[in-house]
């Protein structure tokens, strides 16, 4: 079976490294972006991308701005948003959440 491709986009240089090592034992393969080049990067150059996961600590105008982009570029991806309340420390319990449900409830 093939990993589903996850793309993580958040503020923290070590987004992808510090989830992925929480969320190990999931069946993903994790791809990150930390701005918008690397976000327009990522999209145009990984078709096996499945969903995108947008955190919390983005600014709202950033945020709006990507959604825009990966919508416009790629309309067959799903776009999760983090809350801000929950904040860096609920972002693995919230990957967790979409990509069980996304991928891992017929297992």
């Amino acid at each position: 079976m093939r990993k589903p491709v996850v793309l993580l986009v958040g503020k923290l240089p070590g987004i992808v490294g510090r989830l992925a090592d929480q969320l190990e034992d999931l069946p993903i393969r994790w791809l990150g972006a930390h701005d918008h080049g690397e976000v327009v990067y990522q999209i145009e150059h990984e078709p096996a991308i499945a969903c995108v996961i947008m955190g919390g600590s983005l600014d709202d105008r950033l945020r709006g701005d990507l959604v825009g982009v990966i919508a416009a570029a790629r309309p067959d991806l799903t776009i999760h948003l983090t809350d801000r309340a929950s904040g860096s420390e609920g972002m693995a319990a919230f990957v967790r959440q979409v990509v069980t449900g996304m991928f891992l409830s017929g297992v």
